[in-house]
């Protein structure tokens, strides 16, 4: 399976997911620990389809060492004993932020009062922002049918 389009072929395109890619590394090197963002990363990415995300996310994790348990019930992480109150409401926030047109009003206040109630305002920030960015990436594999299962760790450095 090819890609419907080379995401790098174009010079423009390369630079505007390169700037992209730089606001996430400002998240990866953030307060926000780097767990809840692998979390997020994958379950948006699950949510998505993107299978391109979720292969890279989710390699990048166990290489990170993250164990199988944990990244094989991400997405029923509601019925798992293996999230931290912290990470439940990240991932929370995370469908919900996501999934913005399926509900009236967008993310419930009681989501956002949980989150709220495990990160500070600059987490917060930053996990909204992780939200938003993975949902791009996700979006544009998706609509160009980016390959997946072939990522390597490491791969953009």
């Amino acid at each position: 399976m090819d890609a419907r389009l080379n995401l790098f072929g174009n010079q423009d395109v390369a630079k505007i997911l390169g700037h992209i890619a730089s606001a996430g590394r400002i998240v990866s090197k953030s307060a926000l620990p780097a767990e809840t963002q692998a979390l997020v990363e994958i379950r948006a990415s699950q949510i998505n389809g993107c299978g391109f995300c979720t292969d890279m996310h989710t390699k990048e994790a166990a290489h990170a060492g993250e164990t199988s348990a944990r990244l094989n019930l991400i997405a029923a992480w509601r019925e798992a004993t293996v999230f931290t109150e912290a990470e439940r409401a990240a991932l929370e926030l995370t469908e919900q932020g996501t999934r913005i047109a399926d509900a009236a009003g967008g993310v419930s206040d009681e989501a956002w009062a949980n989150a709220a109630k495990h990160y500070d305002e600059e987490q917060l920030g930053i996990l909204v922002s992780l939200i938003g960015l993975i949902n791009v990436f996700n979006r544009v594999n998706v609509m160009v049918r980016q390959p997946a299962g072939d990522y390597q760790v490491g791969q953009f450095g």
